[in-house]
């Protein structure tokens, strides 16, 4: 009897312990915790790296590099994350690393998971460039539907706070860090990357994306392959993609740039060939893409989002 009541003991605790790593509840704080854990990928730099998933409520949209840079002027935070709690819990595990001050946060695209926990730094300068307020003012609220619906109630009292009203500039000399401000764009209409002339950290934002297939709802792959060889230029000693592992090699950039490059040509074609969108799906993603985590679901949504402009411009006579 002893040991039936044991192993009942013990599959009770493995199915808590299981559901735990399901649902990550802080109990004693009665709200979801995104386990924020700072990983050092430079002196005085930082990155919160997340999973290469889907939105959903296991995650709470927790699938989007964020960083931070500690200088002895305060702290600079890269993309404040998906929600007003992860932006809270942000700052809790940087004040884990440093007590210096964060005194200015930047957003590199007007993606929300980049930009939605804004609320958690109130009263500080957020710097983004033109094309990306303009998006977090006019799609915010759509976006915020769209991630409740997804992450459900990791998203309590988030509310889309647009950046501003501070200008980019094009270099910040903060505590002894050289900063270069990177205005580019592909992924979305305005994609801000970072260049820490002082570590050689290149924060690239969503304009790169390591072993995880790009999204393209806002892309204009063209622009995008410029923006890839631009930073493909720099001397970077540590690369921060907005999705995936950071590298201290190009790797990143140059699988993201294969996987663009082929994604082009190939609805390129099919739109010049007259065939459907139903056609292309049907058509085989090359082998060695396999290894990007979600690309049998990003292909699919990429031919929704690029095939009607690439349609809309052959009728047109121009080059998208």
């Amino acid at each position: 009897m002893d040991e039936a009541r044991l192993e009942c003991g013990l599959i009770l605790l493995a199915l808590v312990f299981a559901i735990g790593l399901l649902f990550p509840w802080r109990a004693e704080a009665g709200e979801p915790d995104y386990r924020l854990a700072p990983r050092q990928v430079a002196p005085d730099t930082w990155v919160f790296v997340g999973a290469t998933e889907d939105f959903s409520p296991r995650n709470g949209g927790n699938i989007v590099n964020t960083g931070f840079i500690v200088t002895p002027a305060g702290v600079l935070v890269i993309d404040t994350g998906p929600s007003l709690l992860y932006g809270r819990q942000m700052r809790q595990a940087i004040a884990r690393v440093t007590d210096r001050p964060v005194v200015q946060v930047i957003n590199t695209h007007h993606h929300p998971d980049h930009f939605f926990g804004n609320q958690a730094f109130p009263g500080l300068p957020i710097l983004a460039l033109p094309e990306t307020v303009r998006g977090e003012t006019a799609e915010g609220g759509a976006f915020a539907d769209n991630m409740y619906r997804m992450n459900g109630d990791w998203m309590k009292d988030t509310e889309p706070l647009a950046a501003g009203p501070a200008p980019v500039p094009d270099r910040l000399e903060l505590g002894g860090h050289r900063l270069e401000f990177l205005r580019l764009a592909g992924h979305t209409d305005g994609d801000l990357a970072l260049f820490d002339r002082t570590t050689g950290v290149l924060f690239a934002g969503d304009l790169v994306f390591h072993d995880r297939a790009p999204t393209t709802a806002h892309a204009h792959i063209r622009r995008w392959l410029d923006s890839l060889a631009y930073l493909a230029g720099l001397p970077f000693r540590v690369l921060v993609p907005g999705h995936g592992m950071p590298s201290q090699d190009a790797l990143p950039i140059a699988q993201t740039r294969d996987y663009l490059t082929w994604l082009d040509a190939s609805l390129r074609q099919s739109v010049e060939e007259g065939r459907d969108m139903a056609d292309m799906l049907r058509d085989p993603i090359p082998a060695r893409f396999d290894g990007l985590a979600l690309v049998r679901k990003e292909y699919p949504r990429s031919v929704s989002h690029l095939a009607p402009r690439f349609e809309r411009a052959v009728l047109e006579g121009v080059r998208p």
